[in-house]
């Protein structure tokens, strides 16, 4: 069996997961070093019989035509960048890894929030330059967190806040049984100092946070660790230089590597599509993606 990995990562964190694939199938691993785009999808995966994927689009059009494969398993939890629509018209299975990387996304969700309300960056950076300048931070208690998109990781990262004794409160497409309250999305936008996104959709030419949604932000943060594109950079970036946003923390970005203007403003951290790549998730997931693709193939463990 041939077996095309697109997420440019794998094995990197542990090989257990690249050794456990190589011992079943044949393997080939993106010589790219980055995201795919839809026509190099569809020229690698020529003769292959499954994709253990990341990020990149993964359209109808590429599926029909690579009907010859059998199996699309995500190492990852959101499935909008594949049609799965076209997958159960084609015939070709498809998984995901939904809890693997969840503890780890939070994780760093809460770091760059904290970092971004108490200066810490800019400070550390401040102090390599040779200066000594002392920032005011804020603190977390009392602060008014609205998180958007109430899943696994939504969840966890209210559960770690929690410690801190910040107001929750959330917006979902739907209610939970939790014990936060539930707003609406324009509700919540104008309620809450900070603002992170843990949705897994959203309707392709949209953003769940743009120049509308940033009119309502006065003064808050926003903390992004999902989807790049979920967010529109450009109205973010003025947001950011007038003050309608105090902070940002962008972990995912529309185009990745990013080379865009955002990085020249202090108020901003940027880390490189790395939430779910702490060494002990990463692996986990990974691996999660490799028994999925036997799966999927039916090649026993």
């Amino acid at each position: 069996m041939k077996v095309l990995v697109t997420t440019s990562s794998f094995g990197k964190a542990d090989r257990a997961p690249l050794d456990a694939l190589t011992k079943k199938c044949e393997a080939v691993l993106n010589p790219y070093g980055r995201k795919l785009t839809t026509e190099e999808f569809i020229e690698l995966t020529e003769g292959m019989d499954g994709v253990i994927a990341g990020v990149e689009p993964i359209t109808r059009e590429a599926l029909d035509i690579r009907r010859n494969l059998k199996v699309i398993s995500r190492c990852g939890v959101g499935m909008d960048s594949v049609d799965a629509d076209a997958c159960r018209e084609f015939g070709i299975k498809l998984y995901n890894t939904p809890e693997a990387p969840v503890a780890s996304v939070a994780e760093l969700t809460v770091t760059v929030m904290l970092d971004l309300i108490k200066n810490v960056s800019n400070m550390n950076a401040s102090i390599k330059a040779g200066k000594w300048n002392k920032m005011t931070g804020l603190m977390m208690e009392k602060k008014k967190v609205g998180i958007i998109g109430f899943g696994r990781i939504g969840q966890r990262v209210a559960s770690i806040l929690s410690a801190f004794a910040p107001e929750i409160a959330y917006t979902d497409i739907e209610k939970k049984d939790c014990p936060y309250p539930f707003m609406e999305k324009e509700e919540l936008l104008k309620w809450a100092d900070i603002v992170t996104i843990h949705s897994s959709f959203c309707e392709e030419g949209k953003f769940i946070i743009g120049q509308k949604e940033l009119e309502l932000m006065k003064g808050s943060y926003l903390v992004n660790t999902s989807r790049g594109r979920f967010i529109d950079e450009d109205a973010v970036y003025a947001a950011l230089s007038d003050g309608r946003l105090a902070g940002a923390a962008l972990d995912v970005f529309a185009k990745e590597p990013y080379e865009g203007k955002l990085a020249e403003l202090d108020n901003v951290i940027l880390t490189p599509h790395v939430a779910s790549s702490a060494k002990e998730g990463r692996a986990v997931m990974e691996m999660e993606a490799v028994l999925n693709l036997f799966k999927g193939l039916g090649i026993s463990e």
